[in-house]
């Protein structure tokens, strides 16, 4: 079989939805080969969905007219030619949706799910995390009636961001409101269900280790990524300071990336994401870059159905798994009838055994949502769990763009 033809295909909120910037587009990547086989991969968003959907466009050159078995080729190609590839994001995504689209082509031909060409799996269902639960959520006891809502449906992990509107800084006075979330939350699901704490990397060293120090005593199972990216050496600082095991991974894109953070010891548990650090192909070398170092991994998986697909048929096979990340209780029903052939319940995943990525994807559902969007902004960061940075107003409909280049487009 010969690909065909490779597509990025931007699906995205409808417009009258209220979501969090992050999580209203999805760029799904179709792969079509000479005899009409399909096969699927997804690259993240999160204010470069157009970039990237570009960047997909750029990647199809080495792929199409290639024989499917020379797919590690035609990646291999691209990472010569690909000047910037070890730092851009961009590149490093488009290549992932392509890779993971590839695979799930060759598994469907050959009728095994893709963790079997990865080896064989080693477990069938993997615990998760929730994430995304805490919505509109301001007040300590917000935080606290979402939580154990979370933890009725079965979830025994929850990740959340305490740390409201503070950004580089931390006042003492948001300290004192994210300590209050976390206790609240604390005392809400009691000890045994693990709290996991979301910095987004947005603060200066000395404000992450004040910060630390302080939830410390709430015993966190990991802090996620504590200091803004430029800084991360001041990880080794932070290590020193806070008992909590340190947690990142989602920005960096290449196996000697997470060899370096592991060998400098600034970080404890990696999060790798599928679909910017090189799908299965690059996958593989990274998990055996933690299994080297004896490091726990828990996949990064924040963006749409055909990630979380992916990132089961790594976990299958890791021999350091840890947890794995999922906002699937917290999705909104678009996103959710974009695929079938997963489930997660009582706070674990089954893994998929059927071929390929072992999912089928609801192509009128693809069409239905297709789009021209782009990313909207304001009043909250992109990288925000919506109503946690500002109060929204009940049913007075989603922000307004702030200017007319984020009115959405549909086609």
């Amino acid at each position: 079989m010969k690909i065909q033809s490779v597509e990025p295909i931007e699906v995205a909120a409808p417009a009258d939805e209220l979501s969090s910037p992050w999580s209203s587009t999805v760029i799904l990547v179709k792969v079509t080969t000479s005899n009409g086989a399909v096969g699927w991969g997804e690259s993240p968003t999160t204010l470069m969905t157009h970039p990237v959907r570009e960047s997909v466009r750029e990647v199809a050159r080495f792929y199409e007219g290639r024989d499917l078995s020379e797919h590690h080729a035609a990646l291999r190609e691209f990472e010569r030619y690909s000047f910037y590839r070890s730092r851009s994001m961009e590149a490093t995504s488009a290549l992932s949706g392509v890779d993971i689209a590839c695979y799930d082509l060759i598994g469907r031909e050959l009728g095994a799910p893709i963790s079997t060409l990865l080896g064989g799996r080693i477990r069938d269902r993997v615990r998760a995390y929730s994430n995304g639960w805490y919505s509109d959520a301001i007040r300590p006891q917000e935080f606290a009636e979402k939580a154990r809502a979370m933890v009725r449906s079965g979830f025994r992990a929850l990740k959340f961001d305490p740390f409201g509107d503070q950004y580089r800084t931390l006042s003492p006075e948001g300290l004192a409101a994210a300590v209050d979330r976390v206790a609240a939350v604390r005392h809400a699901v009691g000890e045994m269900v693990d709290l996991l704490i979301e910095y987004h990397g947005r603060f200066l060293p000395e404000a992450a280790v004040r910060a630390g120090r302080a939830l410390d005593e709430f015993h966190p199972r990991f802090m996620e990524e504590p200091v803004i990216p430029e800084l991360t050496d001041s990880l080794a600082e932070f290590r020193r300071a806070v008992r909590t095991p340190v947690a990142l991974g989602e920005r960096l894109l290449t196996a000697a990336d997470f060899e370096s953070f592991l060998r400098r010891g600034l970080v404890d548990i990696l999060q790798p994401d599928i679909t910017n650090s090189g799908g299965f192909t690059y996958g593989r070398e990274i998990a055996g870059v933690a299994a080297a170092h004896g490091a726990p991994v828990a996949y990064h998986n924040a963006f749409g159905p055909v990630q979380t697909a992916a990132t089961l048929q790594m976990d299958a096979v890791l021999p350091t798994f840890f947890l794995q990340e999922s906002f699937e209780a917290s999705w909104p029903d678009w996103k959710r009838s974009l695929v079938r052939g997963y489930e997660i319940d009582s706070g674990e995943f089954a893994i998929p055994s059927k071929p390929g990525l072992g999912i089928e994807v609801d192509e009128r559902a693809v069409e239905k949502y297709r789009s021209e969007m782009v990313d909207p902004i304001g009043p909250e960061p992109p990288w925000v769990i919506a109503g946690t940075w500002v109060r929204r107003t009940p049913g007075a409909g989603p922000p307004k763009p702030t200017g007319a280049s984020e009115r959405p487009r549909r086609r």
